[in-house]
């Protein structure tokens, strides 16, 4: 069984940055796909990015591309959701979520997943 636990999340203004950290713990593998899902009221759960297990692949929502970045560190079991430039609608709850092995968009495949962490951006 795997844990993960967010953080790094919190309050900020409209083109601010936040970078968010995922711990993962328990049976872990280098083989984990690690994605990151947000959630805001009225809207089901979205993808924002996700990291192959090689870390040479890397995929990001067409709504956060060039502001949001998202590496691995193995050595740390620890995924990281960078934020740049900030927007009101990027308010939400962050999920970090994993799965084994193939790199998908849909949270429905991933079989592992986090408490959330809130991000709300003011303008």
């Amino acid at each position: 069984q795997v844990q993960l636990v967010e953080s790094g999340g919190g309050l900020v203004q409209a083109g601010g940055s936040l970078r968010l950290s995922c711990a993962a713990s328990g049976r872990t593998s280098k083989t984990y796909t690690m994605a990151w899902f947000r959630q805001s009221p009225g809207k089901g759960r979205e993808f924002v990015a996700a990291i192959s297990w090689s870390g040479g692949s890397k995929y990001t929502s067409d709504s956060v591309k060039g502001r949001f970045t998202i590496s691995r560190d193995d050595a740390k079991n620890t995924v990281y959701l960078q934020m740049n430039s900030l927007k009101p609608e990027n308010t939400a709850v962050y999920y970090c979520a994993a799965r084994d092995t193939q790199v998908l968009i849909t949270p429905q495949r991933y079989d592992y997943w986090g408490q959330g962490t809130q991000v709300t951006v003011s303008s």
